[in-house]
């Protein structure tokens, strides 16, 4: 029957459209913009970079530094030769220092208004006045008044059609609020989708990048794991890579869900991926960490529903010296940093193994697998049918033997019933039994396909099974 079914069922795997990327930073106010820039580079092959812009921030108010940011491309382009060795796509250096542009030298709404236009904000409209269909996103390291200026001028000198028309191909991710023109954006613009973990950093998704647990491994976040796989012995790309001072690539989850990686949803921030989950609500102020540090931005009541923390609930899976390959956990990791946290091990492997691609040869160096389904991504289940999960068409470039993982996200789906997934859950195909629906809800499962090359690479695919009841 297991034959059949996968020689039947189409294998359907639409290739990613690249997403647009716009990046405002306020470099040097600290060492983790640095850092994050290193890692973006690295997938300047699969997202469109479209402009790295200098900003000012709550914590640098009055100087920018865009030689700070072409430093770093200058590193990247005595290694993009070698990245090609690995994957197609990647820029010249020089494309990507043209792109390189000045945001406002000026604080928070200081520099937002008449006569406040900037080579960043310019670039900003232009990106979106560009016949491109695609959405464009603009993630925020540091403040945000640089893209404030560039919706300013826009609802100044357009009409609300036109207006209107470009608000709605923005996405826009903040670092929190690191001045005082996100609030300002938010309401000014309701219709702007806007992802953001607004008051005192501690209440930061962000922050599961670089947060530890007690009872958890945190290898892959410690200083001796970035100076082994990232910053010696990887050429002069890793060798820019700075050191942690408070915390460790705080402004990467703004773009790791624009990576293609067969899990990330980049429209669907409540799908979960590389750079946590999110749900739209309007938070109450009381649970924004008000009194928390902020940099003395002001903390205010939300006007509106944004996208914002949600929680998940993880137990990792633990290897097993005999017997079956892993087991899970005795303990659960929960909260909205765990939306990041719980994917870390696997981004964090990424990078490394990207890393070496820039100094070694295709042959001595990692890729990931390739991730093939026996069916649909989307399957429909009559209530208390049997229903079967399979990724055995999956491949490894290098060869690697590839182990499997089956998991249900419940936080992701309408179906937070827990279905158990048999035989095996290490098994490239599994089965599961429909629960009893008095309406349909949906239930998202992941596959995780992870080869045995160093560093292992991980690669997912995403089901999602819609239950329906017996007469639909």
């Amino acid at each position: 029957m297991l034959a059949a079914f996968l020689l039947c069922a189409p294998a359907v795997c639409l290739a990613e459209a690249k997403q647009r990327l716009i990046v405002l930073s306020d470099i040097e106010a600290d060492p983790d913009d640095s850092q994050s820039l290193v890692r973006l580079l690295l997938y300047a092959n699969q997202i469109d970079i479209e402009g790295i812009i200098a900003t000012t921030s709550t914590h640098q108010k009055s100087h920018i530094a865009p030689e700070s940011m072409r430093a770093i491309i200058d590193a990247y382009g005595r290694v993009q030769a070698n990245l090609l060795k690995h994957e197609p796509g990647f820029p010249k250096a020089e494309a990507l220092k043209a792109v390189v542009r000045s945001g406002s030298q000026h604080y928070g709404m200081q520099g937002v208004g008449d006569d406040k236009d900037s080579p960043g904000s310019d670039a900003i409209i232009k990106a979106l006045e560009k016949n491109d269909t695609r959405p464009l996103w603009v993630t925020v390291w540091g403040g945000a008044n640089t893209l404030a200026q560039a919706l300013y001028r826009i609802g100044h000198d357009r009409t609300p059609e036109q207006a209107a028309r470009l608000v709605n191909k923005l996405r826009v991710y903040t670092i929190s609020d690191q001045d005082d023109s996100g609030i300002w954006m938010r309401t000014r613009f309701p219709d702007l989708f806007y992802i953001v973990s607004p008051g005192g950093y501690g209440n930061g998704t962000w922050t599961g990048i670089h947060a530890t647990e007690p009872g958890f491994d945190s290898t892959e976040v410690s200083n001796n794991w970035l100076a082994a796989n990232i910053q010696q012995g990887h050429g002069p790309l890793g060798a820019i890579y700075p050191d942690v001072a408070f915390g460790m690539e705080g402004d990467t989850p703004s773009f790791l869900s624009l990576i293609p990686n067969g899990l990330n949803a980049p429209e669907h921030p409540d799908w979960g991926g590389w750079g946590g989950r999110y749900e739209l609500y309007t938070p109450a102020l009381e649970n924004t960490d008000p009194k928390g540090f902020t940099g003395d931005v002001p903390v205010l009541q939300e006007p509106r529903a944004i996208w914002s923390n949600a929680i998940d609930s993880y137990r990792p899976m633990v290897y097993n010296d005999y017997g079956r390959n892993v087991h899970a956990h005795d303990k659960a990791s929960t909260g909205y940093r765990t939306t990041v946290w719980r994917w870390r091990k696997d981004f964090q492997n990424d990078f490394a193994a990207r890393m070496d691609w820039t100094t070694k040869p295709y042959k001595a160096a990692n890729h990931p697998p390739i991730v093939k389904l026996g069916h649909e991504e989307r399957l429909t289940v009559k209530s208390g049918e049997s229903f079967m999960l399979s990724a055995a068409g999956s491949s490894d470039p290098d060869g690697d033997s590839l182990s499997y993982l089956w998991f249900q996200y419940p936080e992701a789906g309408s179906c937070k019933d827990q279905i158990k997934l048999g035989f095996a859950e290490n098994h490239h195909t599994v089965w599961g039994q429909a629960p009893v629906a008095t309406r349909p809800k949906t239930a998202h499962f992941i596959v995780k396909v992870i080869d045995k090359g160093s560093p292992a690479l991980t690669r997912y695919r995403r089901v999602i099974v819609t239950f329906v009841p017996p007469g639909q």
